[in-house]
């Protein structure tokens, strides 16, 4: 069941509804998921949030939009041009540091490691954004992801 639970305002609007439901999601506050920069990412986006109107956390795509972004910079500064293919040859060769880890991608475009996570969650009470700001009321299960044979 998909309820789109990553944005904060679904999570308050459903409160204790939520609490059971399994649900895919991309970064949730745990500390495995932790990586340099996220968290001083997240902070600073979560200040901004209210006055801009967007979702309140921002763990859903904004961190991967961030890493998007480092590593069309990185690879922009590596080979000092914008032509899709030199771009395309840089972003494949080797894995970039970005505030989601490392993250390399194949020939194919598709990352080497998938990312989404799936998520069960519990303990949710009420309708008060705080209580998703730490990992007390999510639990990342056991992933087992693997790609399809080509």
């Amino acid at each position: 069941m998909d309820c789109r639970l990553q944005a904060a305002a679904i999570k308050k609007q459903l409160d204790e509804a939520a609490n059971g439901v399994v649900n895919v999601d991309l970064w949730e506050p745990v500390p495995t998921m932790q990586f340099p920069g996220v968290v001083d990412f997240i902070e600073k986006y979560q200040g901004k949030a209210p006055a801009e109107g967007v979702d309140l956390l921002g763990y859903f795509l904004s961190p991967f939009a961030y890493s998007e972004l480092q590593i069309l910079g990185d690879t922009i500064a590596a080979t000092k041009t914008l032509d899709d293919e030199k771009l395309a040859e840089c972003t494949h060769s080797h894995p970039f540091h970005t505030i989601e880890g490392g993250i390399a991608v194949e020939p194919d475009g598709e990352w080497t490691q998938a990312r989404p996570i799936w998520v069960q969650y519990h303990g949710i009470k009420g309708l008060d954004v705080e209580q998703f700001r730490g990992p007390m009321t999510v639990t990342i299960l056991p992933q087992r992801i693997t790609r399809p044979a080509t």
